[in-house]
């Protein structure tokens, strides 16, 4: 799930902030599930990062995914 949501983020919404609810739908996961278990160990690494916007993921999101 973790792999899907930076793929997501930096491919499908090319790498701009995305709602929680939009994240959501497009992993097929409740988005309570989403803020409790992935979303914590993501933002902790320095994966992604929660703005006013929506998340988004960081360089270093990009970076563990081979894209930057």
């Amino acid at each position: 799930v973790d792999r899907a949501l930076l793929n997501l983020l930096a491919t499908k919404f090319s790498a701009k902030p995305v709602g929680l609810s939009t994240l959501a739908v497009a992993i097929g996961e409740e988005p309570d599930t989403i803020e409790s278990v992935v979303e914590p160990y993501l933002i902790r690494t320095g994966l992604i990062q929660r703005t006013p916007r929506g998340r988004e993921i960081t360089k270093a999101g990009l970076v563990h995914l081979g894209i930057a």
